[in-house]
């Protein structure tokens, strides 16, 4: 018999749509294989049984009274514990907060139930949205949902396990530094951090109000694509967000790839990967290559500067908004949280101008020297193949920020720069667990990625 909980989202979606399922059926198989996997992956921070039950009644009962069915009419998701919804519970993955309960829904929380989805519990992250590994030392640590010893990635580490463990159709992250990609990466689903601004953030939490960028995670390209689609779009209470109107991204995924150039990066992206990554890359651009497209080596300016200016502005603005629980609940961090969440302190009010100014004049750079040549840079997400949680145990430790930087290699430059980033699994490497095509374009150019990504999963 069909796993219900193993389908797509949209495979889901359509089936409710047509009566082959019920919204409560589909629900009950995802509640159980969640609480089965909770023990296991430690991946959400609370599963709501009783009100996704009652969302899935009342989803059932409107399609059989004729109503309109949205998008995601009755499937079940999950998210971040960084999203607002009146009246809950929402930790930041901390306990800084005590029992906050949010007042108002956040935007993108809306939007998914307006399209008809339902949620079935809150989501498991690093603390404040700071650690690209998993751990937790408030909440427990997540684990990844191919291999518990293994890294689930961060800070939507629960969000990258649960998508992976099939304990939710999708779930929402965020992205400061690789917070949606990495998790993606490393739990073997596609992750898509969108042009700055793509999606609005009000009503979740913020880190780095310069750089923070709301995400999906999903099993498939084309699930993305719908999620992607419902949550993107100009917002009146987000200032920053887009006004410009959001595709059809379901609409391009089958135009192929045919006569497009796919940008290898000669310089930085490879510098610290891993033979078994290398070789997971190349695949790739072998089959998009099989497929049509051009491959065209280049070099990429000034790629480790983007990265250094990029955690310039992040920490200077984490500590801003810290500063005062730092200074009232210092105590109610983990030791690793607290030393990241203070580093901003250190850093010259200058250099953070600084780099809030460089990045428009860099960004046109970068598009004219880089998109002028390719149409889609394909680097690695993660340049090593997943670590274990041991291995990234560093705790507030001497080797923390060699450890971070290494993760983060690949991720950071593209958020100090707000370009559009997806992560697609790519081909295992020889510890077993997934690695992952990392796929780069211009502002607001992500039906283009999410297009490559489609033909990335056609490669054998």
């Amino acid at each position: 018999m069909t796993d219900v909980a193993a389908l797509g989202l949209v495979d889901v979606a359509e089936r409710i749509r047509d009566g082959s399922l019920t919204s409560v059926a589909v629900t009950e198989a995802v509640l159980a294989r969640a609480e089965r996997e909770q023990a296991r992956l430690n991946c959400f921070l609370a599963i709501d049984r009783d009100g996704a039950l009652r969302a899935a009644e009342q989803a059932d009962r409107l399609r059989a009274a004729g109503q309109a069915l949205g998008p995601l009419h009755g499937v079940p998701l999950a998210h971040k514990d960084m999203f607002d919804v009146a009246g809950r519970l929402v930790r930041y993955g901390s306990r800084v907060r005590g029992a906050h309960r949010a007042t108002a829904t956040a935007t993108v929380i809306e939007r998914l139930e307006s399209a008809g989805a339902l949620r079935v519990g809150t989501l498991n992250m690093a603390e404040f949205a700071l650690g690209p590994t998993g751990h937790n030392a408030i909440w427990g640590d997540c684990r990844n949902a191919l291999d518990p010893d293994y890294m689930a990635g961060g800070s939507s580490s629960g969000s990258g396990a649960a998508v992976a463990a099939c304990a939710a159709y999708g779930a929402l992250g965020s992205d400061t530094g690789g917070s949606v990609r990495i998790p993606a990466a490393a739990n073997g689903v596609v992750g898509i951090k969108p042009t700055y601004g793509r999606i609005p953030r009000h009503g979740s939490m913020r880190l780095a109000p310069s750089i923070d960028v709301i995400g999906v995670l999903a099993r498939s390209v084309r699930d993305a694509a719908r999620l992607l689609r419902i949550v993107a779009g100009h917002d009146v209470r987000d200032a920053q967000s887009s006004r410009l109107p959001v595709p059809d991204y379901e609409s391009l995924l089958d135009h192929g790839v045919y006569g497009l150039r796919i940008g290898v990066p000669r310089n930085y992206f490879f510098d610290v990967a891993t033979e078994d990554v290398r070789v997971a890359m190349q695949r790739s651009l072998d089959g998009l290559r099989a497929q049509g497209a051009q491959i065209v080596e280049l070099d990429v300016p000034h790629a480790q500067p983007l990265a250094e200016l990029s955690r310039a502005i992040v920490y200077s603005e984490a500590s801003g908004l810290h500063a005062r629980w730092l200074r009232e609940r210092g105590d109610a961090y983990s030791p690793q949280v607290r030393v990241r969440a203070s580093t901003g302190f250190a850093i010259p009010a200058a250099l953070y101008y600084e780099a809030l100014l460089l990045r428009v004049p860099m960004l046109r750079r970068f598009v004219s020297e880089v998109f002028s040549r390719c149409d889609v840079l394909h680097t690695p997400t993660l340049p090593i193949p997943t670590p274990t949680l041991a291995e990234v145990d560093v705790g507030a430790g001497e080797t923390l920020w060699r450890t971070l930087s290494r993760l983060v290699h690949c991720t950071a430059p593209f958020n100090f720069l707000g370009l559009p980033a997806l992560a697609v699994p790519a081909a295992p490497a020889a510890n077993g667990m997934p690695t992952s095509v990392q796929l780069v374009g211009r502002p607001f150019s992500e039906p283009l990625l999410l297009r490559v990504a489609a033909a990335h999963e056609r490669v054998p």
